[in-house]
């Protein structure tokens, strides 16, 4: 089992950058990729960004050169750094590890971007 807690969500105008960050129960060396995703109303949960254990990254081509994806393994938590939002942006992003071929899911936390 892994336990994910997100945070760092919140308002922001266009252009403004946000951090959020998501803190895994167990030590993120154990854990296959962990990843963002987003879900917009009445719209399907989508990929952001991934990042295996090995360090390789993928992000959506919607977000490449403006999102970062990272972890601090000491801390067992993952981030997305967030520059130049858009209006587009806006959804509840969902923090996701794969653990034991299993999928786990974080609460979600909103991010709103006014324009």
């Amino acid at each position: 089992q892994v336990q994910l807690v997100e945070s760092g969500g919140g308002l922001v105008q266009a252009g403004g950058s946000l951090r959020l960050s998501c803190a895994a129960s167990r030590s993120i060396f154990s854990i296959s990729a962990m990843g963002w995703y987003r879900q917009a109303p009445g719209k399907q949960r989508e990929l952001v960004a991934t990042l295996a254990r090995s360090g390789v990254t993928n992000y959506a081509d919607s977000v490449k050169g403006r999102f970062t994806i990272s972890r601090d393994n000491a801390k067992n938590t993952v981030y997305l750094q967030m520059n130049s939002l858009k209006p587009e942006d806006t959804a509840v992003y969902y923090c996701n590890a794969y653990y034991l071929t299993a999928p786990f899911w974080g609460q979600g936390t909103q991010v709103t971007v006014s324009s």
